[in-house]
């Protein structure tokens, strides 16, 4: 069962999918008199909340900031997969596609489906700059937002990719001294249903077809057999082409 060696990197692709859809955030600053001072692209990175908090905390000086995070920045993080038995659907349902190199046909069983749960934390300074860019993503779920991927290119298999928004939080960490660098993070909660593919089946194609005809419920009296072939007989998948039918009676 498990003998066939095969990875379509779908949980790859996923990832790569969600963290481009927040790649291209940006915020304004302005001035006193509300004109744009400044416009910054928000950096996205894929890293654990623990490791982005500890490198923001990196402060031995108040006066060197040379090894502190630039804020703001955000993060994303896979965090669990969980079967889906919602989406369940028949094992035995198959996907097909021709393939004209190898002029085989291509089978594929029904996908398995799976939920991945992913966080992204946006990390600000100050409580505008966080304010701008979560109201840049929240529209957009409603709850949820679909993604259109190329899963199995080879069997020509395109899966809309639902991401939902389950939850939104976010944390001031003013208390402390006054030293203390002051973080505000943002936490928002998603999840993608994901599925997952098999190994491909090559089979080959039929190109002669024979049927009996019988004149009895027991199939002993054989009338007619009917053959059907392709015309030419050479022919590959995709063409224009006749058939050739020969009948031979008993």
């Amino acid at each position: 069962m498990l003998d066939q060696r095969f990875y379509w990197g779908t949980t790859r692709k996923a990832i790569v999918a969600f963290g481009n859809m927040f790649n291209s955030i940006t915020i304004d600053r302005k001035d006193a008199d509300g004109n744009s001072a400044e416009t910054l692209r928000i950096p996205l990175t894929y890293a654990p909340k623990q490791k982005f908090l500890a490198r923001i905390q990196q402060q031995p000086d108040l006066d060197n900031r040379n090894v502190q995070v630039v804020l703001p920045r955000m993060s994303f993080e896979m965090l669990s997969m969980e079967y889906d038995v919602n989406r369940k659907i028949s094992p035995l349902q198959q996907n097909r596609a021709i393939n004209s190199t190898t002029n085989t046909l291509d089978a594929q069983y029904a996908p398995t489906p799976y939920n991945i749960q992913v966080a992204l934390y946006v990390y600000a300074k100050n409580q505008d700059d966080g304010l701008q860019i979560v109201e840049q993503i929240l529209p957009y779920f409603n709850p949820d937002y679909n993604l259109t991927m190329k899963i199995i290119p080879q069997m020509g298999i395109k899966n809309d990719l639902p991401i939902l928004l389950n939850s939104i939080s976010f944390e001031d960490t003013y208390d402390g001294d006054f030293v203390d660098r002051r973080s505000i993070i943002w936490s928002l909660n998603f999840t993608m249903k994901l599925n997952f593919y098999g190994p491909i089946n090559r089979q080959g194609i039929i190109k002669k077809v024979v049927t009996n005809t019988y004149s009895d419920a027991a199939l002993t009296n054989k009338q007619t057999t009917i053959t059907v072939e392709p015309n030419p007989l050479t022919a590959k998948p995709g063409e224009n082409i006749g058939f050739i039918e020969t009948f031979e009676d008993f």
